[in-house]
């Protein structure tokens, strides 16, 4: 008999090459198979939400693994159901077990056929600008030395909602099978005075999709892009034509919907 749970977890990231395992660097992915392969005595797969890259980080991820009962599971403790003692305790452990940056919010079970990254009908990503030197957003947001317009890059976010094909911001030769995205919101904000988050939720994205964008979105800004060739840029279906990648320390992903 096996059961299957979700966990939510949240991460910086800046110490790893990103969620999925890598033979070359340690990964979020890898951390967490280890903890719950000690904790459960098991071999035990995740399989996460998304894949995050290098540096980016997660306020909210979500992970799904199956623990196969017909093993011995997780020591009882005090506990009225083994259910309910393996989504009370297995977070617990977990996090005894993780560094310190990464935490466990919550497991808890659910149906067989529920699945991290399949099951999810959005996500969405924050990334992080600022426009004046400050060393206590250095670590997590990208300092812009030149001024930006957000009114055209507001603009431009717009355009982004009317196409459903985003090959020009997708990393090249990646294994997907299709480069369709159903962008549900894309915009900027002035969080505090010179501090400013993108916002933008579909429900899927590219590999390196965001950083791609939001580097179109500073050329705008810069007035380098026009909204018309925004609209070119998109349609070229061409890495080559859109901005170049923004540093991966300033994206976060903040939330995950089923």
């Amino acid at each position: 008999m096996k059961m299957r749970f979700f966990i939510t977890l949240s991460y910086d990231g800046t110490r790893y090459h990103g969620w999925q395992i890598q033979p070359n660097g340690n990964s979020i992915q890898q951390e967490l198979q280890e903890a719950l392969s000690i904790l459960l005595r098991q071999p035990v797969e995740v399989v996460g939400a998304g894949r995050t890259d290098t540096g980016v980080h997660a306020k909210m991820m979500v992970a799904h693994f199956d623990l196969d009962l017909t093993k011995p599971p997780l020591k009882a403790e005090e506990s009225s159901s083994l259910k309910e003692e393996l989504e009370r305790v297995l977070a617990y452990k977990l996090n005894k077990l993780l560094p310190q940056d990464i935490a466990v919010q919550e497991v808890r079970q659910v149906a067989d056929d529920m699945h991290a990254r399949f099951s999810a009908t959005s996500r969405t990503y924050h990334y992080y600008i600022h426009t004046r030197k400050d060393p206590f957003l250095a670590a997590y947001s990208w300092q812009i030395p030149y001024p930006l317009d957000f009114g055209k890059m507001n603009e431009a976010a717009k355009v982004l909602l009317e196409y459903k094909d985003f090959t020009s911001f997708s990393k090249v030769g990646t294994d997907v099978k299709t480069n369709l995205c159903d962008l549900k919101e894309a915009y900027w904000e002035e969080v505090a005075p010179g501090q400013w988050r993108f916002t933008i939720t579909a429900n899927r994205f590219l590999r390196n999709m965001v950083r791609a964008i939001v580097g179109t979105l500073v050329e705008v800004g810069r007035g380098r892009i026009s909204i018309e060739e925004m609209r070119q840029i998109i349609e070229a279906k061409d890495r080559c034509q859109a901005g170049e990648s923004v540093p991966g320390k300033a994206l976060f992903l903040v939330d995950i919907k089923y």
